[in-house]
């Protein structure tokens, strides 16, 4: 099964415009999932709740999450996460990381229309929330499409394949 190495990864997760679909609990037991910006930092996934957002109140209540960040083209990259979302910086502390927000949005538009919202949403309190990567009680699985030459019986991890099937003894 093809898995990027750490370099492929911070390559990934650096490139601009890929979205953290991020899950969480409703109260009820229900899983959310949430689309939202992100960035990495170091080795901290970071993304900002707004305040009244149910994401915000599920991490209140459970901190731990499950995050897919994946690209739509080959070689349709993929890294997931299950992780503890640390708080940063609540909802109302917003003045001591806007800068960090700005390059958030920076990552989505282009930087007028980045600074325009959030300077016109700078009203809105949000969290800076993180997921430590290299946590002890972080899981990050990765995945890609074999590349030209690749032997494509891999594509998969061993248990997905039915037993007695084409490729299942690979």
């Amino acid at each position: 099964m093809p898995r990027l190495t750490n370099d492929e990864i911070q390559g990934f997760l650096d490139e601009p415009g890929h979205l953290a679909r991020i899950a969480t609990i409703d109260h009820d037991g229900m899983p959310r999932v949430v689309p939202l910006w992100f960035i990495i930092d170091g080795r901290r996934l970071l993304f900002t709740p707004r305040e009244p957002a149910l994401i915000w109140q599920n991490l209140c209540r459970d901190p731990r999450v499950g995050i897919s960040i994946d690209e739509e083209a080959h070689p349709w990259r993929k890294v997931t996460v299950q992780g503890h979302v640390d708080v940063v910086h609540a909802p109302g502390d917003d003045d001591a990381w806007r800068d960090l927000y700005r390059r958030i949005a920076r990552r989505y538009v282009p930087e007028r229309a980045a600074d325009d919202y959030v300077d016109g949403t700078d009203d809105q309190p949000r969290a800076l929330c993180a997921v430590d990567l290299d946590a002890d009680r972080t899981t990050m699985l990765t995945w890609r499409m074999p590349y030209r030459g690749e032997d494509i019986r891999g594509v998969w991890h061993q248990r997905y394949y039915a037993p007695g099937t084409r490729w299942s003894d690979q």
